[in-house]
């Protein structure tokens, strides 16, 4: 694994792993950085990664641009592919479709036909997906890499589809491949529209607090860079052919969720009124196809690769709430829209 491409490298997720990559001490090779800068995707989440070095390099593309994608492939000698890129939002897959169809699909369509190409050379084709293609729980039971696939939103049935593909060329071109369900992500540099950054930042602002429903809906809760050590172990340790679900072992209610950010803050940045944060809650109408539950069973990576998370969600969610605090120009950029307007600047959009 000497070259890596890392798509979707400047969003949440991938920014994390490029970081934790180049931080590892047992990785000494390059990483090249592809994303196409959509909304989530922010160069600024990789500020301070030395770029005067070979061992970093982004491209700007799009991962459904099979020309431009075959150029990275052959300029950098790519061996290994990370793929992190994929629309990822629920609601905004309910809204508009098409986007989800395109990048989470055809997408890894392109990236799969080239990794084919190159397969004389290609070390791993690792595929970085969600435990939302499991669909819902009831209240018992556990998402298993045996689990039948069970989508519910045009998010969780492309990430399904994209998943069956990188299967079947393992299974009909030998192509070699991992594959990865995660449970949800929490953690520095995640977008201000998903659950916990919007609350954090609401409950600072004094803003309502949305909860779907009742707020009853569970989720396991996995700290970014938890899922980033997963990853690296599964690409470097992982039987190829393989798919491995990565949880935190920490289901927990969104209201409960919600809740210990407002107690949590409540406790560091005291309100100027001094009522609780919990007084901001305001549940909303449910949104449609909305899992009741995810929990996923990790014995397999826990076994076969050693693998546990470091974190639960008491010391993670202070990680995160103190990074939140403490980038508030990161946060003001996201907002305020100023970070596209940097990014058109550098980069033909």
């Amino acid at each position: 694994m000497k070259n890596i491409l890392v798509t979707g490298g400047c969003g949440f997720i991938g920014s994390n792993f490029i970081r934790y990559l180049l931080s590892e001490p047992g990785f000494s090779g390059r990483v090249i950085n592809v994303d196409r800068l959509t909304y989530a995707g922010n160069p600024e989440n990789l500020s301070g990664i030395d770029t005067d070095t070979d061992r970093y390099i982004f491209v700007k593309a799009d991962i459904c641009d099979r020309q431009a994608m075959s150029d990275v492939f052959d300029t950098y000698h790519i061996d290994t592919v990370s793929h992190f890129a994929a629309e990822s939002h629920v609601d905004r897959s309910i809204a508009e479709p098409d986007a989800f169809i395109k990048t989470n699909i055809l997408g890894t369509f392109t990236l799969l036909e080239l990794a084919r190409q190159h397969q004389d050379h290609l070390s791993l084709f690792h595929h970085v997906s969600t435990d939302e293609v499991y669909g819902s729980l009831g209240k018992e039971g556990y998402f298993k890499e045996t689990t039948a696939y069970d989508p519910s939103s045009p998010y969780s049935a492309s990430k399904a589809a994209s998943d069956h593909l990188v299967m079947a060329y393992s299974r009909t071109y030998g192509l070699p491949v991992t594959l990865s369900n995660c449970s949800n992500n929490y953690g520095p540099y995640h977008f201000p529209e998903k659950l916990i950054p919007l609350m954090i930042l609401n409950a600072l602002e004094g803003k309502p607090l949305p909860v779907y429903g009742d707020g009853g809906n569970i989720r396991d809760w996995l700290f970014v860079t938890d899922h980033c050590r997963a990853v690296w172990r599964i690409m470097q340790q992982g039987r190829r052919g393989q798919t491995y679900n990565i949880g935190g072992r920490c289901e927990m209610t969104n209201l409960s969720v919600v809740e210990i950010i407002c107690d949590i803050l409540d406790e560091i940045v005291p309100s100027d009124s001094g009522t609780s944060r919990r007084s901001l809650i305001t549940f909303v109408t449910d949104r449609p196809g909305h899992d009741l539950r995810y929990a996923i069973d990790c014995t397999k990576i826990e076994k076969e690769l050693g693998w546990l998370p470091q974190e639960s969600f008491k010391t993670g969610i202070r990680q995160t709430i103190d990074w939140y605090l403490t980038h508030q120009k990161w946060v003001d950029r996201i907002k305020t829209g100023e970070y596209l307007k940097w990014i058109e600047s550098h980069y033909k959009m």
